[in-house]
């Protein structure tokens, strides 16, 4: 009975049970650490070689993308941590900046001058005044005449020459309003005004405009 039993090498069973395992075709990728297909078809090293491409360009693509989000921080610097700043109309209807309460309007020109106005101190951020005007909202913001020049927004048709050169005050830079009910419309003889002059500066033995009308036409306060 014994000698009817037929034992195989022990080196064709190790070759047996491992075709059993690892079927034939699969070894390879399996070797490499590809997993094989569903149904028993191995992927053959044309699939490791492909999956190993794809792997070495979606690693480029991510280096490449952090790259950029490096280069755009360095050139444009950090997010603003007041995204958000919102444009408002003061009690003397000038141009304002909102504070974080939503309740609180202080002059546009009250940003990024040193003091802290709004409570939570945000019209004085590190990311609004890093680089004024550049870093300053828009709303903010009014241009001279000259190009390199620019004012605060709440500071045109204020009747002062804060430009230098009248053009915050006259056309054709911009265009205002005809003067208030306090001010006296002449050429002005006093570099800090332009047009028009207030009322309180007529009849008082000065020349403030130049045809003399401050001192002649004007009935005064």
């Amino acid at each position: 009975m014994l000698s009817s039993l037929h034992t195989a090498p022990v080196g064709e069973l190790e070759a047996e049970d491992m075709n059993k395992i690892f079927p034939k075709g699969q070894n390879d990728c399996i070797a490499a650490g590809t997993k094989a297909l569903p149904g028993g078809e191995g992927c053959g090293p044309l699939c490791c070689s492909r999956r190993g491409a794809c792997l070495s360009a979606f690693l480029l693509l991510l280096l490449a993308t952090l790259a950029a989000l490096i280069a755009l921080v360095t050139t444009r610097g950090l997010p603003s941590r007041t995204p958000g700043a919102q444009a408002c109309t003061t009690l003397t209807n000038r141009t304002g900046f909102l504070c974080r309460d939503q309740r609180s309007c202080i002059p546009a020109s009250g940003v990024c001058d040193g003091v802290r106005t709004c409570t939570h101190g945000e019209d004085e951020d590190e990311s609004l005044c890093r680089d004024v005007p550049h870093s300053l909202p828009r709303f903010l913001v009014a241009h001279c005449g000259d190009p390199a020049s620019w004012i605060y927004s709440d500071q045109k048709c204020d009747g002062t020459n804060n430009c230098g050169d009248c053009s915050d005050e006259e056309s054709p830079v911009t265009v205002c309003p005809p003067c208030g009910p306090g001010w006296w419309r002449c050429p002005s003889t006093v570099f800090i005004y332009c047009g028009c002059i207030p009322r309180r500066l007529c009849r008082d033995r000065v020349q403030h405009c130049s045809d003399w009308s401050d001192e002649y036409a004007c009935p005064g306060p």
